[in-house]
């Protein structure tokens, strides 16, 4: 009896990546809050907007003068219901530490550092690449930044949709906003901040690319 040739031979199914560890996930949401925060600490020093749940924390921080953690952590409230019923204990977990520990960090963070001065189309694509990047980390470790971010990735996960042109759709409605809160100039840029972060996920984080 000839034995089969190697063309033959069923190809043996790819190993499945090894899940993230605890300590991973620690260091993923740490790593990806303090890049996000960095950014904050951009947009907020140019007066700029940008969209999802931050977009909306900056409007009222601006409105109002509270500080943008406190307003951030309230907004995400309301979106846990859904990571837990859609995305499962684990990543409702990772996104609530995330939001919390992005709440406090960027309200201790004047404490460690200070922008005299910044240019607002630096702060809008610098600042919108440090946001991004911070969140293809906590996505990677299936964690997000609450909010809208939740709900990209229930809609990536269930049809396939990217998660950085679903949050982009969303930021363009909130971003329209700027309008009314800054001047013409400010709100022009915080749309190029918004459109830098979300070709930076939409590049690197899609459907089957990255497993763990």
């Amino acid at each position: 009896m000839s034995k089969p040739s190697p063309s033959s031979r069923p190809a043996s199914a790819p190993s499945a990546p090894p899940p993230h560890t605890t300590l991973e996930d620690v260091a993923a949401i740490i790593t990806g809050v303090l890049l996000v925060s960095v950014g904050v600490a951009f947009f907020k020093q140019a007066g700029l907007v940008t969209g999802g749940m931050a977009g909306l924390g900056f409007a009222l921080h601006y409105a109002t003068d509270i500080g943008f953690g406190l307003w951030f952590f309230l907004l995400n409230l309301p979106f846990y219901w859904l990571a837990l019923r859609k995305m499962g204990r684990a990543f409702t977990f990772k996104t609530f530490c995330t939001v919390g520990l992005l709440s406090l960090v960027t309200e201790l963070q004047p404490r460690f550092f200070h922008i005299d001065s910044i240019q607002a189309p630096y702060a809008a694509v610098v600042g919108g690449m440090l946001m991004g990047v911070g969140m293809l980390v906590l996505f990677r470790h299936r964690c997000s930044m609450g909010g809208l971010g939740i709900a990209a990735l229930y809609l990536q996960q269930r049809y396939g949709w990217r998660a950085g042109y679903v949050q982009m759709a969303l930021d363009c409605l909130i971003l329209l906003s700027a309008f009314f809160i800054v001047d013409t100039e400010r709100a022009l840029w915080s749309i190029l901040a918004a459109l830098t972060l979300n070709q930076v996920l939409s590049m690197n984080h899609r459907p089957g690319r990255y497993g763990g």
